[in-house]
């Protein structure tokens, strides 16, 4: 009786258990492509990089135009506001940040204009 009652034990707690290779457009030697496997916004970063935009977050610096009241360096953003940092002098070690709002321009105390310009995101 209790040789039977372990055996049912075993055949409801065994698990199969298999080697063959998993069937698909890999071999085992291969790694799978990143684009398969990413999902929601790093797919997107993907996709943006494989269409030439190497910069899909606009996270590089902007180099600074003339600057004036008249013609602003537009800064771009999907928001309604950016933080900015301005390097004054080109030898500065020191970066001075200001908030831009979206429709207003904004002075830095080196006497360059920014002003937020609307882009759409990713």
């Amino acid at each position: 009786m209790a040789s039977l009652c372990r055996r049912a034990v075993f055949q409801a707690c065994s698990r199969t258990f298999s080697t063959a290779p998993v069937c698909g457009k890999y071999r085992r030697d291969q790694m799978p492509d990143p684009m398969d496997l990413a999902t929601g916004l790093e797919k997107r970063e993907l996709l943006a990089y494989q269409s030439g935009n190497d910069d899909p977050f606009m996270m590089k610096g902007i180099i600074r135009g003339p600057g004036t009241k008249d013609q602003p360096n537009e800064v771009p953003s999907a928001f309604n506001s950016r933080i900015v940092g301005c390097i004054c002098e080109e030898d500065s070690t020191s970066i001075l940040w200001m908030w831009l709002h979206s429709g207003i321009p904004r002075r830095c105390k080196c006497g360059h204009w920014f002003k937020l310009v609307k882009k759409t995101p990713i």
